[in-house]
């Protein structure tokens, strides 16, 4: 296998979030995969003792370099970015939870087309690459549930259908495409969710494309936003981008994936259960129709 991009996480300051990302991060990717924690003075003692321990015992190839005064989360990730050259790199939110094999999937669905800038995979609460229901935040997946979801996503048809942004749960970034849009505008917004959906914008300006990856799932506690002034500053610059986000929400052109995604995930069901449930269902009394769906 290829060796994966840079894993970028820009740590945060939730501690138990931290903790968690970290942990799937460890249980769902490659052994020697490069991660770097670049921490923007944001980590308390006890995120600093969460941090410490996991590099003690990770099997990733990880680093963890820490600013003593905090810059500001665009500027530090463009920092970042600009750190890495022309390399591709994924950035995974420090509150996401990546499921099994979600960076080799993100890695290969950028490989299957070079116009890919962006590959965003799925998330229970990533707006437009939102699963189940687009622009709804749905519970955050357990472990078990989460890895079911990923056995399903990597089953999908890889037809890596257009967003019309990366969303900032996770993103594969191109690093010729950032790097020839200019990358991240600091001086214009405040936050990385919203500097990412406008260097999407100047990426798809330039004949790139965003794109989701239907293979990968990521989990997150809930949807990044931006900080204030920045949707005005979207607007500013990309008049039409609030009514091209509402319409992609309202019509839901990715309604077919994400039936499609349901209904493998429906049928992952082990067929020693499926017999177990059939049994009981040619058991039950004709009448008991609540019986029978409490068993399904």
């Amino acid at each position: 296998m290829a060796e994966l991009p840079v894993v970028l996480l820009p740590v945060a300051v939730d501690d138990d979030a931290l903790d968690a990302c970290l942990a799937a991060l460890e249980a769902g990717t490659p052994a020697g995969t490069r991660v770097w924690l670049a921490d923007d003075a944001q980590a308390g003692p006890r995120g600093l003792a969460i941090i410490e321990r996991w590099l003690a015992r990770t099997r990733l190839q990880a680093e963890y370099t820490r600013r003593q005064r905090r810059l500001g989360e665009v500027a530090h990730i463009d920092q970042a970015l600009a750190a890495c050259g022309d390399d591709d790199v994924i950035v995974l939110a420090a509150d996401a939870v990546p499921a099994p094999g979600w960076a080799r999937q993100l890695a290969a669905c950028a490989a299957r087309d070079p116009s890919i800038a962006t590959a965003t995979p799925w998330c229970n609460a990533g707006e437009t690459a939102a699963w189940p229901r687009s622009g709804e935040v749905s519970a955050l997946p357990d472990d078990h549930e989460l890895g079911r979801l990923s056995r399903a996503a990597e089953g999908m048809a890889p037809v890596h259908a257009e967003l019309p942004a990366a969303v900032d749960h996770a993103v594969y970034l191109r690093g010729r495409a950032r790097r020839r849009a200019g990358g991240l505008d600091s001086a214009s917004y405040a936050s990385w969710y919203a500097a990412l959906i406008d260097l999407s914008l100047r990426m798809s300006g330039l004949g790139w494309r965003n794109a989701l990856c239907e293979t990968a799932f990521v989990a997150r506690g809930g949807e990044g936003g931006p900080a204030d002034g920045d949707l005005d500053a979207l607007a500013a610059r990309w008049p039409r981008w609030h009514s091209r986000l509402a319409e992609f929400l309202m019509h839901d052109p990715l309604h077919a994936e994400r039936a499609a995604l349901g209904r493998r995930l429906e049928g992952l069901e082990p067929p020693a259960q499926r017999e177990l449930f059939v049994g009981a269902v040619d058991a039950a009394p004709a009448s008991d129709t609540t019986g029978q769906r409490a068993e399904a």
